[in-house]
């Protein structure tokens, strides 16, 4: 069973790989823990795992937790829903014109290398200190990386595809819509998948601007009065919902593009 594990490019064996996965956690929290007890490193920079589990459970009990996890997910998925409905036609347009292509790239190069946290001012300035900033932020993490990474999937989209759809006599708004469009679904919700996870890297940055809900407003909360346990089970929630979120959208993956 473990043996396609160790071969160059082997076969895929879930079971295993699960089996493994699982080990390598237990490891790591074996590790953490014995650091921890050992007193290697003080508690208030490193708290055991067993501590970090009871603030967790304190604030699922006592503070509302799974509110301000809701109310994060939805800054996120607003965010990143806007970005997926901007990106893909843009993408595609950038692809399939070189008009489109020339005029938007260079900008979208040059915006994309910009820090998020360099433009939070000026997004308070645009916007003030409401919802609408923290959706902007998340977007702005969002949309640049998005869109280029659509671009490339139309470009991969083989020629003969569209000269065999414009044999038949298809229009350019049909071999979008129906040709490139299909073909590149698989990788194109692959780099959904990969862009929805660094939405969630910049909740931080976003939920920092006078929030008072959301998991980002909690953990600056407790790192103020160095809540180290309260700070590590928030960054913890993040982790649990990001995993359990791109393993539905693997599954989601395998469901609709089985030929792949």
């Amino acid at each position: 069973m473990f043996a396609k594990l160790f071969t160059f490019r082997g076969g895929k064996s879930p079971v295993a790989e699960l089996l493994v996965g699982l080990a390598a956690a237990a490891l790591l929290l074996g590790f953490w823990e014995l650091v921890a007890r050992m007193g290697l490193v003080k508690p208030q920079f490193l708290p055991s795992p067993g501590d970090v589990l009871a603030a967790l459970w304190r604030m699922l009990t006592q503070q509302d937790l799974l509110w301000h996890t809701a109310v994060s997910a939805g800054r996120v998925w607003s965010a990143f829903l806007l970005a997926a409905l901007m990106a893909i036609p843009i993408g595609m347009l950038m692809s399939s014109y070189r008009i489109v292509g020339a005029s938007l790239e260079p900008m979208i190069d040059f915006i994309r290398y910009l820090p998020v946290p360099a433009l939070v001012p000026l997004s308070i300035i645009w916007f003030g200190v409401g919802e609408s900033t923290k959706i902007f932020l998340l977007w702005l993490g969002t949309f640049f990386q998005l869109v280029l990474f659509v671009a490339d999937d139309v470009r991969r989209v083989p020629n003969e595809y569209v000269e065999v759809a414009r044999t038949v006599g298809a229009r350019s708004r049909q071999v979008m819509t129906d040709v490139i469009f299909r073909a590149m679904g698989p990788s194109l919700l692959d780099n959904l998948r990969i862009t929805l996870g660094w939405c969630w890297t910049y909740l931080i940055i976003a939920e920092i601007v006078a929030a008072d809900s959301g998991i980002g407003f909690v953990i600056w909360s407790a790192r103020r009065y160095v809540k180290t346990p309260e700070v590590m089970a928030g960054v913890l929630v993040i982790g649990l919902v990001g995993l359990v979120t791109d393993q539905l959208l693997r599954v989601l993956h395998r469901r609709i593009f089985q030929y792949v």
